[in-house]
């Protein structure tokens, strides 16, 4: 048996940093760790090979190959998926669709053969045991959630690395808060559930023995959400394999309440993490409360990030606009946070009603919801009827963001991290040539594409130079920084202008 496991194009969104990846030569920020964890759970006999069409394209000699495409994805990847559906069956070949996108909105999906449904190790081996004896069913939907102590390493050895700018991992999955418009615990559930520290170093020692010592993002939604695992066990031992190791450096997402443990913010940066996403939403507490953010309310938000910041940690911020708590001066608000906070990588997105979330529920029983959502965080849409109108809402939102990644008002908020960011002095790993190189074509990208022909030339040259003089060990962070800069303003002029 034959299985082509293929993975659909990521629009050029905010996080799909596509604007950034062509300085380094890249095609796509990481890879699909959903399919390549389905891979090692398929039988050794089969066949596999991975189409990830963010790095390449779907053939019809892949197609003629395959006995079964296999298929993951993300809401935001809705178009994507529905254009490979049907070219696998202009091509006859049967389509096994799985993931977020399928899971959360079957129904959209009727030209597909088979739907796994839920966490992949529950609901995928009473699948490929029926295929086998040929009567497989259409749908398989997990009941309860999947140990992850029998979650097998992803078979990274279908990748071509050179594509990535960086790889995935994944220790736990869950989250213990109940913020109303978020679909994780409604697929994945309040408790935590992860694997042994020993299952996440052979993962990472997989990789690293093939070759990869970078970046290394641990996907988990709430990464601090089981803190008994993280600080007895994976913590310890990531900090210990380091020692051995060195070179790799992680980031990953944490609830904010991870500023309330400098010994956990310690630990951390030990065991190599430079970055972590928090879901910041909102700095109004009335809006706070209506979605239940309640680990957000009554907190000196400000103060914790410069704290994370001040521990060693890059603080990527989520926000989110058109609550029914939420007046025009709402956007002003969020805005002079992000500036102060000196969050550098900032999403702003409008309150999208998910299916599954209590939001959607509640908002579809009173018909506020018009159609699905997008996926897409900073697209300038909502699936909603927002309290405001939604007229003052885009309006307000497009100032709020062309204002928020104009040049000048960016390249402050870097010079700000900067001077508060304690750069953790981690142990490095060989130099590698082709990295280096990587690097130093990046950087020449920079000078030509920014600093001489951006219109952000005059910010790119202070910074730099502010840099070099003031916090000279931040210069690549500054230039990366700057990369990153041209694409959320791309992205975002392209969405709301």
């Amino acid at each position: 048996m034959n299985i082509l496991l293929v993975y659909p194009e990521v629009p050029d969104t905010f996080w799909s940093f596509k604007h950034a990846l062509r300085f380094i030569h890249k095609k796509a920020a990481n890879p699909p760790l959903g399919l390549l964890t389905v891979a090692a759970m398929l039988p050794p006999s089969w066949g596999k090979r991975l189409v990830d069409l963010n790095v390449s394209s779907l053939t019809q000699v892949d197609l003629a190959w395959a006995d079964y495409v296999f298929v993951s994805a993300m809401t935001v990847q809705q178009a994507s998926a529905q254009r490979i559906i049907a070219q696998c069956h202009r091509a006859g070949v049967p389509v096994v669709a799985g993931g977020p996108l399928f899971t959360t909105e079957p129904e959209l999906f009727p030209d597909v053969d088979h739907l796994i449904l839920g966490e992949a190790e529950v609901s995928l081996p009473p699948f490929l045991s029926d295929l086998q004896q040929n009567r497989a069913q259409r749908i398989y939907a997990a009941s309860g959630y999947a140990d992850m102590h029998k979650s097998p390493p992803p078979m990274w050895e279908l990748l071509d690395f050179r594509s990535y700018a960086g790889m995935s991992v994944q220790w736990s999955r869950g989250c213990p808060y109940d913020c109303e418009f978020c679909s994780v615990t409604a697929l994945l559930g309040h408790r935590p559930r992860t694997k042994s520290a020993g299952q996440m170093i052979r993962e990472l020692e997989g990789l690293y023995d093939l070759g990869w010592h970078r970046n290394v993002f641990f996907v988990d939604d709430n990464f601090i959400g089981n803190k008994r695992d993280l600080t007895m066990e994976l913590l310890p031992e990531l900090i210990e394999w380091r020692k051995t190791r060195p070179g790799m450096e992680f980031n990953t997402e944490a609830s904010i309440n991870l500023a309330d443990d400098p010994a956990l913010m310690n630990s951390m940066v030990k065991a190599g993490f430079t970055m972590v996403f928090v879901g910041v939403e909102t700095p109004d507490e009335a809006s706070l409360a209506e979605c239940s953010k309640k680990h957000n309310l009554h907190r000196d938000m400000l103060a914790d990030v410069k704290r994370m910041q001040q521990a060693g940690l890059q603080v990527q911020g989520g926000f989110i606009l058109g609550f029914d708590a939420d007046t025009p001066s709402s956007f002003q608000r969020v805005t002079q946070f992000i500036q102060s906070a000196g969050i550098v990588t900032a999403m702003i997105g409008l309150l999208q009603a998910l299916p599954g979330t209590r939001l959607y529920e509640r908002l579809k029983k009173v018909g506020r919801v018009l159609s699905v959502s997008s996926g897409d965080n900073v697209n300038g849409t909502t699936n909603i009827v927002p309290v405001m109108g939604i007229g003052v809402l885009h309006e307000r939102y497009r100032d709020a963001l062309l204002r928020l990644y104009a040049p000048k008002a960016y390249y402050q908020r870097v010079k700000s991290f900067l001077r508060v960011y304690e750069i953790p002095s981690l142990k490095r790993g060989p130099l590698e040539f082709g990295f280096f190189f990587m690097e130093l074509r990046a950087f020449a990208a920079s000078i030509a594409r920014l600093g001489i022909l951006g219109k952000e030339r005059l910010e790119y040259w202070k910074l730099l130079i502010w840099t070099a003089f003031c916090r000279p060990r931040a210069f690549g962070l500054a230039v990366t920084f700057a990369i990153y800069g041209y694409h959320f303003r791309r992205t975002c002029e392209m969405h709301v202008s």
